[in-house]
């Protein structure tokens, strides 16, 4: 049976061997570090074992120290995460406008009925402050 093993060994690429020669390493980094009794997995090794399951098909032969079921759990938890974050930080609707701001372009629109939204935009930018010409546009109007 060894002798078929290597054999089979004998034919296969470059790279599936690397990746093997990667993993078991890994594996052994991994065993020699940790405490006897309990095994430390950091979020690295979890890391390098999602990144080999994606790139090689032999990964579930490699793997000693968990579950193939693990890692895939890993997967999918990591994606949970990455979705959930880009999901709660990003604000939604415009930006806030604050009274200043909104009592300066009511001002400029009193003072100059004959500008639209676009001029008092034009002119609130070349003052350098940021502001929407739909926003200058709704003030605008509420004034005449």
């Amino acid at each position: 049976m060894k002798s078929l093993s290597i054999f089979v060994g004998m034919f296969r690429s470059r790279t599936t061997l690397q990746m093997e020669i990667l993993a078991l390493r890994h594996q052994l980094a991994v065993l020699q570090r940790t405490h006897p009794r309990r095994l430390q997995i950091h979020p690295l090794d979890r890391l390098l074992w999602i990144l080999l399951s994606r790139i090689w098909q032999g990964w579930r032969e490699a793997l000693v120290i968990v579950k193939p079921a693990t890692v895939i759990h890993w997967h999918r938890e990591g994606f949970r995460l990455f979705w959930k974050l880009k999901s709660c930080h990003k604000r939604l609707g415009r930006h806030t406008v604050t009274k200043e701001l909104k009592d300066l372009i009511r001002k400029m629109s009193l003072e100059n009925p004959l500008w639209g939204a676009p001029r008092i935009h034009g002119e609130l930018l070349r003052a350098w402050r940021p502001s929407g010409r739909d926003i200058s546009r709704k003030i605008h109007d509420q004034t005449n």
